[in-house]
């Protein structure tokens, strides 16, 4: 059991990721900018030459931009999980997380976002699928999943940010008052005037209990639109009742582990051990465990569905995705994402930073082959054998722009650690026990 903090513990230890930046920091941004520049120089020569650049064919026509769409959008559920779910539940353990959690949702919506844009081909006039009056009488069918997304994924933005602004609102007020000049200007613009009075802290509470319920809904929402995307087709694969909740699993299960990857580096670069503590990570661990065996079972199911449906398509998509051509990409997957996290069963790998890293890095990888399996896998083997061909990519274009949208992801979080509190100062002192004599 870690010792009590006082406040000014608490203070002294987070708001030491505040101080000046070494070269070491400088270093991590620099390489992460450089990324950002591979991968808006990859999606620049696909505007150029066109989305012939990707490996894009008949008849998979939705490549790897819609896996790391599919991807990045279930990172970002594990920030609503940790923060608006556990809120209502009252686990304390979710404090010392919570707000970088929150942070990672926001920047992986933002990031997901893109890729939209950059599946278009013609980003310029994305203003077509629009649906307001126009002379070109081009209407975009309103009963599409694709619209469903636009509207779930921006609502979800929204929303997370929101949430992650109103948490940060005393934290700002403790920056204005040990700050100067502009940042001090800027800390007391966002703080709203807040001085922790009575009234306010009533209104506060209310406020974040409200986009705490909010918020919630949206975790089952969001990714249950996305998987209809899929469910929604009649292609074998895709067409199945099962996707929505597994989808759901799969997003936390992917959160939780970059959770854990982003973490465990920021705890001990920022000296944060006595906060996010060993406790903090076991428990995240223990619900890691949860989700893996979930997905394990979606897994288990789907086969279970096409072997008992009896139909030759369905069945025949399934036995090629484990004895196929992507059948390398499958089994990773499958161990990745439904092996390797049950060595948390064991308790000193459950306390082992590095382990947990290993796990979460294993995880983050199983997971984005998971969406490849399905989105790329599916459509080069459907009803008809003529129609079958395998994807023609992913091309270096493609490559160029998931290492930009990973460096583009983590330059934000990066920027955010220098800027913001990491850890919620209200919340963790709120939290800990008050020591006798000691004012909050």
């Amino acid at each position: 059991m870690a010792r009590p903090l006082s406040y000014a513990e608490i203070d002294a230890q987070v708001l030491r990721g505040l101080a000046p930046a070494g070269r070491g920091y400088w270093l991590a941004v620099g390489l992460c900018f450089f990324g950002i520049l591979v991968g808006a120089g990859c999606w620049a020569f696909q505007i150029a030459t066109g989305l012939g650049a990707a490996g894009i064919n008949v008849p998979v026509a939705w490549s790897t931009y819609l896996v790391n769409f599919v991807f990045w959008v279930g990172i970002a559920h594990s920030g609503t999980l940790i923060s608006a779910i556990l809120f209502l539940f009252r686990a304390r353990w979710r404090t010392a997380i919570a707000r970088s959690a929150e942070a990672m949702t926001v920047f992986a919506v933002m990031v997901a976002g893109l890729f939209p844009f950059i599946h278009l081909g013609r980003v310029w006039i994305f203003y077509w699928i629009l649906p307001y009056p126009n002379q070109r009488t081009l209407w975009p069918n309103l009963q599409s999943p694709l619209l469903f997304d636009l509207v779930a994924i921006s609502t979800y933005l929204t929303v997370s940010a929101l949430f992650w602004y109103a948490g940060m609102v005393p934290d700002l007020a403790t920056l204005r008052d040990r700050t100067e000049g502009l940042r001090r200007r800027l800390y007391g613009l966002f703080s709203l005037n807040w001085t922790g009075s009575h009234r306010q802290w009533h209104h506060y509470g209310w406020a974040y209990v409200f986009l705490a319920a909010l918020a919630t809904p949206l975790v089952i929402s969001v990714h249950s639109v996305v998987s209809w995307d899929f469910a929604l087709s009649i292609l074998p694969g895709w067409h199945s009742t099962i996707f929505a909740p597994y989808f759901v699993a799969g997003a936390i299960h992917s959160g939780l582990a970059m959770v854990l990857v982003l973490l465990i580096p920021l705890r001990r670069i920022y000296g944060l051990e006595e906060i996010i503590d060993a406790e903090t990570l076991e428990k995240i661990a223990k619900t890691l465990i949860l989700t893996c065996l979930i997905v394990g079972y979606s897994y288990g199911v789907e086969f279970f569905l096409a072997w008992y449906s009896g139909e030759a398509a369905e069945l025949g998509t399934f036995v090629a995705r484990a004895r196929g051509h992507y059948s390398p990409e499958f089994w990773l997957m499958l161990i990745c994402n439904s092996v390797v996290p049950l060595a948390c069963f064991l308790r000193r790998v459950r306390r082992s930073p590095r382990a947990l890293f290993a796990v979460g890095v294993a995880v983050t990888i199983g997971m984005w082959f998971e969406r490849y399996v399905i989105i790329i896998g599916a459509p080069t083997h459907a009803h008809d054998p003529y129609t079958w061909r395998l994807f023609q990519g992913p091309t270096w274009v493609e490559y160029g722009i998931l290492v930009g949208s990973f460096s583009l992801f983590f330059f934000l979080f990066l920027l955010f650690t220098k800027f913001l509190p990491c850890i919620s100062l209200a919340e963790v002192k709120e939290e800990r026990v008050a020591t006798a004599g000691e004012a909050p």
